[in-house]
């Protein structure tokens, strides 16, 4: 795993790219393939890893930032010094920030820019995105964040893949009441 961790810290940028136009378009087809029986064919591959490499970005960004500003809140003491002392503690504010403040801004972005590659205008179940916040990715990224930094992308990408099994699995169980 050096060689992972000196990859990531040499090329931040680039190796979000990278993992997430991977594993975020594989979260894609695994919801899709479970919800709806079919993979997507290579151009719409090629869409989605365009439009998860930009969202990398957005990412990267987002996730230092984010700690920086839960820094920041404990040195104004706006939040307990245990938001910095306690690894756990500081990880869920770090995670609780990112998803409700960068959260439905990244999910909005996620959709125009699937919109735009994809050449539709779709912006139905914005409301469900919007809770996976809550139920999934506050707990997701509260375990993600309390990882050494070198592993928070990875696994955050991973994470795509995993909320991609879960709502193919949801959205094929609607499928079949209807």
């Amino acid at each position: 795993m050096h060689w992972y961790i000196q990859f990531v810290e040499s090329y931040p940028l680039f190796s979000a790219v990278i993992q997430f136009a991977i594993l975020g378009t594989l979260g894609d087809a695994l919801s899709r393939k479970v919800s709806h029986r079919k993979m997507f064919d290579f151009t719409v591959a090629l869409k989605k890893m365009m439009v998860w490499s930009i969202l990398a970005i957005m990412i990267k960004y987002a996730f230092v930032g984010f700690f920086g500003f839960t820094h920041a809140l404990v040195l104004a003491k706006l939040l307990p010094q245990s938001a910095e002392s306690i690894l756990i503690v500081r990880a869920f504010f770090v995670s609780t920030f990112v998803n409700l403040i960068f959260g439905p801004i990244m999910i909005y972005a996620h959709r125009f820019l699937d919109n735009l590659f994809m050449r539709r205008h779709n912006y139905s179940n914005m409301k469900g995105a919007i809770w996976t916040l809550v139920w999934f990715w506050i707990p997701a990224h509260t375990l993600t964040f309390s990882l050494p930094v070198g592993y928070q992308i990875g696994l955050a990408a991973l994470w795509s893949v995993v909320l991609g099994g879960i709502l193919g699995y949801f959205e094929s169980k609607k499928a079949v009441k209807v």
